[in-house]
């Protein structure tokens, strides 16, 4: 049977300050080992749910269809640059998103829905993130955390919210591509 590695997830499509911001981080962390996302790749996941054999998706899709009913487009601000692991071994770079409690809500209706037909909730938090580099190696970790500390506090782009989108995962070499399965309206 076939299998597709799924995700549910909030695209972003970065605006001019976004951009600028990431090239900069990007340009001044040219020397160390990151894999940066691609700027078309740019996402919050709601929920990954991986290797997904095809006569599951119908069914995914329906709890996703009903956990849209409700919500409204809303809109959420990214600001702050940070990294998830420790200051000694930094694992990834992300662009953080302030508190909104319609995306807090969103979540919990797709984890309610999903609950009906057996995904349970994973023991972490939702704490929404926009993940920008993976990181793989930092050779010169104090120049690292000078260029982090440079765009910490810095607002980044309002994301307006009217859909969000189960996707695929196509792994390649040279990076993931994403195709849409389902897109699922507010």
């Amino acid at each position: 049977m076939t299998r597709l590695r799924l995700f549910a997830a909030i695209k972003i499509h970065p605006s001019p300050e976004f951009l600028n911001i990431y090239h900069k981080l990007k340009s001044g962390l040219k020397d160390e080992r990151i894999k940066w996302v691609e700027e078309e790749n740019v996402h919050v996941t709601l929920k990954f749910f991986g290797e997904t054999p095809e006569d599951k998706i119908p069914e995914i899709i329906n709890e996703l269809k009903e956990a849209a009913i409700k919500p409204q487009p809303f809109q959420f601000h990214l600001g702050n640059t940070g990294i998830f692991g420790s200051s000694y071994k930094p694992k990834v770079v992300w662009f953080g998103i302030n508190p909104c409690d319609e995306l807090q809500q969103l979540y919990a209706n797709i984890q309610k829905q999903l609950l009906t037909i057996g995904y349970k909730h994973g023991s972490e938090n939702f704490v929404p993130h926009l993940t920008i580099g993976r990181i793989k190696y930092i050779q010169d970790k104090k120049f690292f955390q000078l260029i982090i500390n440079e765009y910490k506090k810095t607002s980044i782009q309002t994301v307006e919210v009217k859909a969000f989108y189960l996707l695929e995962s196509i792994l390649r070499k040279e990076g993931p591509v994403y195709r849409i399965v389902e897109t699922f309206n507010l």
